[in-house]
């Protein structure tokens, strides 16, 4: 069973660049991306990555971003 924390602040995002941790992303409830790494984020943006060619962007208030601990 995964365990989930959600990632707020700057240094919650940074900590899951550093580790390339897994995340889930939600959307108006529904998860839009499960099992992405963050590589990229700034205060309005975050981008992930699933694999080698697929980034997507998210608008940073407009979703949840939760880490993932397996």
């Amino acid at each position: 069973m995964s365990i989930l924390r959600k990632l707020f602040t700057d240094e919650d995002f940074q900590e899951a660049v550093d580790q390339e941790s897994l995340i889930r992303v939600f959307k108006d409830n529904h998860i839009v991306e499960h099992r992405v790494i963050v590589i990229r984020f700034n205060e309005s943006t975050v981008i992930t990555q699933s694999n080698v060619s697929d980034l997507t962007y998210h608008n940073r208030a407009d979703c949840e971003f939760y880490l993932l601990k397996l």
